[in-house]
């Protein structure tokens, strides 16, 4: 039988989702948990695949089971077996033709960005920091440079390993609640590190650094190398992906909600 699973992350103990040799992946944890339930080892695939310090909301994961459980002994009996910073949200059995990869239409991103002179504490690790002014309102119209499909090589990582640099970016904007900044975006797929090439580029633009244009220069350019640094990690959340309602699952995106 085939199972989906969703799960919410804190990304700081790990080194990303992807399994590694010495385990230290997200999916080495899961897959570890799910083998106490089954009895045997079984391999999860992600809707997608955050890096080190990236943390989740709503990851997607199908696997087969060669074994039949109740559902909710995929979801408690993983729990029980899990780190604390993981954990399983619910389970739903589906047909073979489900994959948390290749059947998800959209996914989505946000980036949380505390703005103030002060570094935090009680966010660390979880919102980006910028210590000067930022102006929320013209990253949000530089947005606009950069929605639709375009080829985002000048926000690719020199490691990704997509096939193709073209995307079509759904949603791009940016809002503000106080010193907390908030940046969404949902695509058909993202390239490696393309969200933090973009919020690196975007809060340049909102200090004062750069105008509008000068995104859809980089964007043009095709090249890595006229853009802003990679932002930090901290305050990326993957929110969930899309799927047809034909699978019948439970929602699949969560926003990200935190005290500030």
């Amino acid at each position: 039988m085939r199972i989906t699973l969703a799960l919410e992350y804190d990304g700081r103990p790990f080194c990303g989702f992807q399994s590694q040799a010495n385990g230290c992946g997200v999916q080495d944890a899961l897959e570890q948990a799910l083998k106490g339930i089954a009895g045997t080892p079984v391999g999860v695939t992600a809707a997608g695949r955050t890096d080190a310090g990236v943390h989740a909301v709503s990851q997607v994961v199908h696997f087969d089971s060669p074994v039949q459980r109740p559902l909710m002994a995929w979801v408690r009996g993983a729990n029980a077996a899990l780190p604390p910073a993981v954990a399983v949200l619910w389970a739903q059995e589906v047909d073979d033709s489900f994959h948390a990869r290749f059947a998800a239409t959209a996914r989505h991103y946000s980036y949380l960005l505390l703005n103030r002179p002060e570094r935090p504490a009680l966010l660390a690790g979880r919102a980006g920091w910028y210590h000067h002014p930022l102006d929320a309102a013209a990253m949000d119209r530089a947005c606009a440079r950069v929605r639709g499909t375009h080829d985002f090589s000048a926000f690719r990582a020199a490691e990704c390993q997509a096939r193709s640099p073209l995307k079509t970016l759904h949603r791009a904007s940016v809002t503000a609640d106080g010193p907390l900044v908030r940046f969404d975006f949902s695509a058909d797929a993202f390239l490696h590190h393309m969200i933090r090439n973009l919020v690196g580029a975007l809060v340049r633009i909102g200090a004062g650094k750069a105008d509008a244009a000068w995104l859809g220069e980089v964007l043009a350019s095709r090249d890595r190398t006229q853009g802003a640094a990679t932002f930090a990690p901290d305050g990326l959340y993957f929110t969930g992906a899309d799927y047809n309602a034909r699978f019948g699952l439970p929602p699949t995106r969560r926003d990200v909600v935190i005290a500030h």
